[in-house]
């Protein structure tokens, strides 16, 4: 599956897909999500989630990745400018014109979300089948409301950051070139959240395995996880992943990993 975003390096990440679409993989194999909301370009009309914005937008997707339909399309966030009954139909046409073939949806308050799944259920819309959102070690606010809602509705649950940015993978410390310029990341973890981070280092350290691989176990150990969207830039960090889908942590390494949490505010969307 490949991930990206309109306005991903300004639709220059949909044009990368693209090109490795169409040099290495059949369509019929490959599974593409992208997302509107974002601003794109200037103007009233260049983001957010209105009806123009969304046929418009989904068209230049489609033209830069170089591909007549994407297999997921979501809305990167809530658009609190434009009445949800205009977004949530305009989607469904998306799907109608064969666009798209499902919907998805990202980090928003799980009461949004749920508004969305009602009303897209009552008028007969095109229902969303998955929520991406904000999830991992040390960020589980999530725990609170979205995720037994997507439990309780049959939502998918791809969560986003599932390595809190790589701070799951080494040292809390130990600094990267990422780590040193990314202004996001910074607004979302604090440094009461290195207890969690040593006990990660610990446990990979007496399993001898990658500390990403414990932090990715940990997130598919949950049933209402389907799939953690992982952020790689080369080949350890797919080897990683794969590895961890047959990592079976212990019930108290589960609740090792997990006992020093202390909650946060809510990031990642506010």
């Amino acid at each position: 599956m490949s991930g990206t975003a309109n306005v991903y390096s300004d639709g220059t990440s949909e044009e990368i897909v693209g090109r490795a679409l169409a040099d290495y993989a059949r369509r019929d194999e490959v599974v593409i999500a992208t997302k509107v909301y974002g601003r794109a370009r200037p103007g009233p009309n260049g983001g957010g989630l209105s009806r123009k914005a969304i046929l418009s937008e989904i068209d230049h997707s489609l033209r830069r990745l170089g591909t007549d339909y994407v297999d997921l399309y979501q809305i990167h966030r809530f658009d609190p400018d434009t009445p949800i009954e205009e977004t949530l139909e305009a989607l469904h046409d998306v799907v109608k014109a064969g666009k798209a073939r499902y919907l998805g949806a990202s980090s928003m308050w799980a009461w949004q979300f749920a508004k969305a799944l009602f009303l897209a259920e009552r008028h007969g819309w095109t229902r969303f089948v998955s929520m991406q959102n904000h999830y991992n070690l040390i960020y589980r606010e999530e725990e609170r409301e979205m995720l037994p809602l997507c439990a309780d509705q049959g939502v998918g649950v791809i969560p986003w950051s599932p390595l809190a940015r790589g701070r799951l993978t080494r040292a809390w410390d130990e600094a990267t070139a990422r780590s040193a310029t990314d202004e996001f990341g910074a607004t979302l973890y604090r440094p009461g959240d290195r207890e969690v981070v040593e006990r990660v280092l610990a446990v990979a350290a007496e399993r001898a395995v990658a500390p990403a691989q414990v932090a990715l176990a940990w997130l598919l150990a949950d049933p209402r996880v389907t799939a953690p969207v992982v952020g790689a830039t080369s080949p350890r960090h797919i080897e990683d992943a794969v590895a961890a889908v047959d990592l079976a942590l212990t019930p108290d390494e589960v609740a090792r990993l997990g006992e020093s949490y202390e909650p946060h505010a809510v990031s990642g969307f506010k």
